[in-house]
C-alpha cells in the first residue's frame, strides 16, 4: 500500500511539533521546551489513540451513510497508521538505546 505524500508530511510535521521545537542540549532547555522525555511519549501516545478513534468515527459514520467519502476513510485510516508507525519507530529507537546502555561496561 502507498502512503499520500501529503498524509506523511502531515504525521511528519506533528511528530516534529510534539518535540517543543528546536532541541538544544541540557536539563534546563528540556524544560524549557514543554516537560519530561515522558511527557513527549505521554503526548504521542495520546495522539495516536485519538487519531485511531477519528479513523474509526469516520469509518462508521461512512457505514452508516450512504453519502460517506471513501476517500475521507482512507485518508483517515492512513493518518492513523502513520502516526502508528511513528510511535512505534520512536519505542524501537528506545529500546535499543536502553539496550545499548545496558551493554556498556562500567
Amino acid at each position: 500500500m502507498t502512503i499520500p505524500a501529503s498524509v506523511v508530511l502531515n504525521a511528519y510535521s506533528q511528530a516534529a511539533s510534539m518535540g517543543g521545537g528546536a532541541a538544544t542540549p541540557g536539563a534546563s532547555a528540556l524544560k524549557d521546551a514543554g516537560g519530561s522525555f515522558g511527557d513527549f511519549l505521554e503526548k504521542a501516545i495520546n495522539e495516536t489513540v485519538s487519531s485511531g478513534k477519528a479513523s474509526e468515527k469516520q469509518m462508521a459514520t461512512s457505514a452508516a451513510t450512504k453519502d460517506g467519502n471513501l476517500v475521507d476513510v482512507v485518508t483517515s485510516v492512513a493518518e492513523a497508521e502513520t502516526t502508528l508507525q511513528t510511535v512505534v519507530a520512536v519505542r524501537d529507537k528506545v529500546i535499543s538505546a536502553y539496550q545499548d546502555i545496558m551493554r556498556m561496561p562500567i
